[in-house]
């Protein structure tokens, strides 16, 4: 199934003291790459944030203003890419692979979404796949996507959630790499 991967990496980082979350390297990758890496099939793909050096090219973009929050972000990546089903990714998800990604584009069937979900078994919105008229819909239904909740922007839509899985762990804090 063709997808666009919008990833992203915009954050302030300030449970990491201000370092940037999508550099930090976890067994010689960083966070950013292991997303990138899982992405690899997809026919674009966006990352929403600062530029930086990654492992293949991608485009790039920011949301208007800069530090809108995810729902602006998710607007701006929007605006890449026209493949009918995009990829909705954290850069913080240092576990998720290309059979991840498989499993989400799968598991859309007729639904608007299909999400993972952590091991703790809660619904992680930015690790998805989402056709693209529903995701649009739900971010022009809000209107000034500026800091605006993404749980909120994406209530009313049809999202199916896979089994608990460590893929959709993040990582917030820096005891989330211990687990």
């Amino acid at each position: 199934m063709e997808f666009d991967a919008v990833v992203l990496a915009g954050g302030g980082s300030t449970r990491f003291g201000g370092v940037d979350k999508a550099m930090l390297v976890l067994d010689g990758v960083t966070l950013l790459d292991r997303v990138l890496t899982a992405t690899a099939d997809a026919v674009s793909t966006v990352v929403v944030g600062p530029v930086r050096t990654t492992y293949r090219p991608v485009a790039w973009t920011v949301e208007d203003p800069p530090s809108g929050g995810p729902v602006a972000g998710i607007a701006a990546g929007l605006s890449h890419g026209t493949a009918p089903v995009v990829a909705l990714l954290s850069c913080d998800l240092p576990w998720l692979t290309k059979e991840d990604v498989t499993t989400l584009l799968n598991g859309l069937g007729d639904h608007d979404g299909y999400g993972l979900r952590d091991t703790d078994a809660r619904e992680q919105q930015l690790a998805a796949a989402y056709r693209r008229t529903a995701l649009a819909e739900a971010i022009a239904r809000v209107g000034d996507p500026s800091d605006k909740s993404v749980r909120r922007t994406l209530t009313g839509l049809d999202l199916a959630w896979s089994d608990p899985t460590r893929a959709g762990d993040d990582v917030d804090t820096w005891a989330d790499f211990d687990d």
